[in-house]
């Protein structure tokens, strides 16, 4: 065997590093999982996500807006109305997105989602000054030669 041929000894794509961190963010996940079902408005988000802040909707938004996950529409009606939907690159996440779903109802316990989630809470707030900064502006992935 190569030392290639094991993910670890190869070291990571850089794609891969990218895409994982993105998906990974809080809350980003779920609101994917919730334009899946169509188009939505701020508030039909806002309330098919339990627990989430206008805040944070609002900046997961730009975010998947920005990456071209997420496509903002207004529509010049009165009073303005806007929607949101995945665009193609967006419904391509459906594939993964099912399989993590199915992977949780596997392997989550129900104890851990009774919980409120705080041991996420707690697992994601270590090392969260150092990265918050990071992770608030993501940058674009670099050209990599060859596939990933």
């Amino acid at each position: 065997m190569s030392d290639h041929s094991h993910p670890l000894r190869a070291g990571f794509c850089p794609r891969y590093h990218y895409a994982i961190e993105l998906m990974g963010r809080r809350w980003t996940g779920a609101i994917i999982r919730a334009l899946l079902g169509g188009r939505a408005r701020y508030n039909e988000l806002r309330s098919a996500i339990p627990d989430i802040s206008d805040r944070m909707l609002s900046e997961r938004l730009r975010e998947l807006e920005a990456e071209e996950i997420v496509v903002r529409t207004v529509l010049p009606e009165s009073p303005i109305r806007v929607e949101y939907e995945l665009t193609e690159r967006g419904r391509a996440l459906e594939t993964a997105v099912a399989a993590i779903a199915a992977w949780a109802e596997e392997w989550v316990p129900a104890s851990a989602v009774e919980s409120g989630g705080d041991a996420v809470d707690a697992a994601e707030g270590r090392g969260r000054a150092d990265n918050r900064r990071a992770l608030s502006r993501p940058a674009r992935p670099p050209a990599a030669a060859g596939s990933s």
